[in-house]
């Protein structure tokens, strides 16, 4: 695994059912205890990762993760309340970055040419 992190309460304390975990090539997000969900995401099909915190999370050292993605299911992807989110967030772009090379795949940026707002690739 290259990272395993939980989601976390506003104050820190990682005592929430939701994962996010990582092996270098895709990204895992599980949810649930009961009724157990969990998501993937290849990493080379993030297009762009963004970092915000407000004065609470930066106090607690927490922080979220926005990530855009071309995958069809899910296309905002927020990793939320995540310990050194902004280490996280340098990590997660190197490795998007080396799957990229690895399986020859380009980052095209989107445009708005709907009305409706939709984005085309």
């Amino acid at each position: 695994m290259l990272f395993r992190e939980r989601k976390r309460w506003i104050i820190g304390l990682p005592w929430t059912f939701t994962v996010y975990s990582s092996d270098g090539k895709v990204l895992y997000i599980d949810t649930g205890f009961l009724n157990k969900k969990q998501d993937e995401i290849r990493l080379y099909r993030i297009l762009d990762i963004g970092y915000s915190a407000n004065i609470i999370q930066r106090i607690f050292g927490i922080g979220t993760i926005s990530l855009r993605t071309s995958d069809k299911s899910a296309r905002n992807i927020d990793l939320i309340n995540v310990k050194d989110a902004m280490g996280l967030k340098k990590l997660l772009s190197d490795y998007v970055e080396k799957e990229r090379k690895a399986n020859r795949v380009s980052a095209r940026e989107f445009m708005a040419d709907d009305e409706d707002g939709e984005e085309d690739i």
